[in-house]
């Protein structure tokens, strides 16, 4: 078996400790208990939508390279959903709410890789995407139940109509397989993808440590995240 066909089960198996680490990291845990009030949830998909813009336009930029144009599906593109979301939610001000710096650094990363390695925009791709498709799922009740929404505010967790979560991702795992990279590319691509989970348990610790970024609220069933 070739190098290739085993990267997304690389990608798997050695990021699913980081992976539970950043799942229940700061405000994340917060919210898989229901523990989030309106304004740090607003304060959470700002600092989301900052990273998709960054990682999104990036995969544009590069969306003719062998090595991206695979991963690049703009039918998972989350900016323009969370943005729809912060305007119901917050408001047209939402771009005023503050980024942490873990979600400056974060942003400043995807843009050097973007200008010096494309290839590992792959390893983000594959961080935010495949648990959009997975944990994020689940979360759209816990969001839902949490903030009283009908459908409108929860755009980040709908797909298009003809996207069907199950499939996407055997899709999607099927493209990471199939890019042609050498055994030295496919170990930087799982590094980053490891980098990039504690990149986002890092940002969700400064969100929680933003100040009345918590209240106390009536638990709601406990999150439990399928794989990815």
């Amino acid at each position: 078996m070739t190098t290739q066909l085993r990267l997304a089960a690389r990608l798997r198996d050695e990021t699913q400790a980081l992976h539970r680490v950043a799942e229940h990291s700061g405000i994340m845990r917060e919210l898989l208990h229901g523990r989030l009030d309106r304004r740090a949830y607003c304060l959470l998909l700002r600092n989301l939508h900052a990273l998709y813009v960054a990682l999104e336009g990036a995969m544009d930029r590069h969306a003719a390279a062998a090595l991206v144009s695979p991963i690049r599906f703009p039918p998972l593109f989350r900016a323009s959903a969370l943005r729809e979301d912060l305007e119901h939610l917050h408001g047209g001000d939402w771009a005023a709410l503050a980024l942490v710096d873990a979600t400056r650094a974060y942003v400043e990363r995807l843009q050097q890789i973007a200008d010096e390695q494309p290839v590992l925009l792959v390893a983000h791709a594959y961080v935010r995407y495949m648990g959009d498709l997975s944990g994020g799922q689940l979360l759209r009740d816990i969001v839902r139940r949490s903030y009283a929404l009908d459908d409108a505010g929860i755009a980040f967790y709908r797909f298009p109509a003809n996207i069907d979560a199950q499939t996407a991702k055997w899709q999607f795992r099927a493209a990471i397989d199939a890019l042609p990279v050498d055994p030295p590319t496919a170990r930087d691509i799982v590094e980053e993808s490891k980098s990039a989970f504690a990149r986002h348990a890092r940002l969700f610790e400064e969100l929680v440590a933003v100040p009345d970024a918590t209240v106390a609220r009536a638990a709601v069933r406990r999150y439990k995240p399928s794989p990815p």
